[in-house]
């Protein structure tokens, strides 16, 4: 189970006093990359009742081209400065530059937290 709690070991490599259990408040989850796609979208419950939705599979983005916003096909991932290994697996995270039909665009947004893509055309 992934924990959001401090870490057991101190900046100098020591370990800290075990003070309590993993509580369920502090439970992560594994990252959940956005992939090129049928659209699939995963929704999770948040604290307070607050509802986030996950994009695990997107076929279009919102792409800004200057004056409107047109909902365009992703065709690839051209470059990624997360993960180099993220091009040849068209993984889609903030900064990604995907191929779309009107041409290359920057990821403006977080699919992983948001739930869609939107994208601002490259010149």
């Amino acid at each position: 189970m992934k924990s959001q709690f401090r870490s057991k070991r101190k900046a100098s490599g020591g370990r800290y006093k075990a003070i309590r259990k993993k509580k369920l408040r502090e439970v992560g989850r594994d990252p959940l990359y956005t992939l090129i796609g049928k659209k699939k979208v995963n929704i999770y419950r948040g604290v307070g009742g607050d509802i986030k939705r996950s994009i695990v599979r997107a076929e279009e983005a919102n792409v800004f081209d200057g004056n409107k916003h047109n909902k365009v096909k992703i065709l690839s991932v051209v470059d990624n400065k997360a993960n180099r290994h993220f091009i040849r697996r068209n993984v889609i995270t903030k900064g990604a530059i995907i191929r779309t039909e009107i041409g290359d665009a920057r990821v403006v947004n977080r699919p992983g937290q948001e739930g869609f893509i939107n994208a601002i055309l490259v010149k």
